[in-house]
């Protein structure tokens, strides 16, 4: 019932008697009032779009530059396999590039984490460079029966897992612009679904080393490129607008010469979420009412941070 109608029309049987004491709001405290008496003040603590934000049109288009790259690295992953597929790239040339350009990409990480961690690089490098090479040479022993794992399988159902998969990586990949070093739920399953569809990608291969070459680039790419490109945009933000320009004309390029169709549909795609879902967003605020008054849950307050209270222990 709505505050103003609830004083205005109490509960049927009540009579105002003007020598009661003032209403309350508490309800632990018996009162001569019923249950849905207000009084004329009840509504002074009304407040409307308390949590409404402000948004700025070019911020949040620069920001919306994190899920078009991300988009960008499945659609050029795609590119990638359906070229490994047709014959048009060799296996061989797919791992030295991947390794060339996640050593570099190494490299310019370890330049920038030595000005933090100076004396302790030496060990840090070493121990990288055994977890890769157990790493690669593991997923090389294991391909022979990553190619045979779904050999009972039809294309349609691989196909169809393969889109559900890549769907759940966009969905629930970590677009948060501050580098990390903790490993999220989110995150991590956007990762693993992403592994998951190149394995079921890779599976459709005749020789082991197309299955390794395009799982290696997978591990690359899904795991390690988003890590790095973080890093960038925490040294400098104008390299986001670089990176998101460079990765819309590499997919664009790598899939022209598959089908146009959809290279139109994805151009679509990205001017929609570049241009048009920060205007839609901006425009919808109007219509925002939200509503926050003394009907409202109490909030509870958490017990405070073990920190705060080692603090107040020894200031007392």
């Amino acid at each position: 019932m709505d505050a103003r109608v609830a004083h205005q029309f109490p509960s049927p049987g009540y009579q105002y008697n003007p020598t009661n004491p003032p209403w309350r709001k508490l309800l632990w405290v018996k009162q001569n009032y019923p249950d849905n008496y207000v009084d004329s003040t009840f509504l002074d603590e009304l407040q409307k779009n308390v949590n409404v934000r402000t948004y700025d049109y070019w911020k949040m288009v620069y920001e919306s530059g994190v899920i078009t790259q991300h988009i960008s690295s499945v659609v050029i992953f795609i590119a990638v396999f359906i070229y490994l597929q047709m014959g048009a790239l060799v296996a061989n040339h797919l791992i030295w590039t991947g390794s060339f350009m996640t050593g570099i990409g190494y490299v310019i990480w370890d330049l920038v984490m030595i000005q933090q961690t100076a004396p302790h690089r030496g060990f840090e490098r070493k121990r990288v460079a055994k977890s890769a090479v157990f790493f690669f040479a593991t997923l090389l022993g294991l391909s022979p029966i990553l190619k045979t794992l779904t050999s009972q399988t039809s294309d349609d159902t691989i196909w169809a897992l393969t889109v559900c998969c890549f769907l759940a990586n966009v969905l629930f990949h970590d677009y948060g612009s501050q580098s990390r070093a903790r490993v999220k739920i989110p995150g991590s399953l956007s990762t693993n679904a992403a592994i998951f569809a190149s394995v079921l990608l890779a599976s459709r291969f005749d020789t082991n080393l197309d299955v390794f070459s395009l799982l290696s680039f997978a591990v690359e790419w899904f795991a390690l490129f988003p890590i790095f490109r973080r890093y960038l945009q925490d040294m400098n933000p104008k390299v986001q607008i670089m990176l998101t320009i460079l990765m819309l004309l590499t997919s664009v390029a790598m899939f022209i010469r598959i089908s146009k169709a959809v290279v139109f549909l994805y151009i679509l795609s990205f001017c929609f979420i570049t241009f048009i879902c920060p205007w839609w967003l901006i425009f919808i605020q109007k219509y925002k009412n939200e509503i926050h008054g003394p009907w409202d849950e109490a909030r509870p307050r958490l017990q405070r941070s073990r920190k705060n209270l080692y603090r107040k222990r020894a200031s007392s």
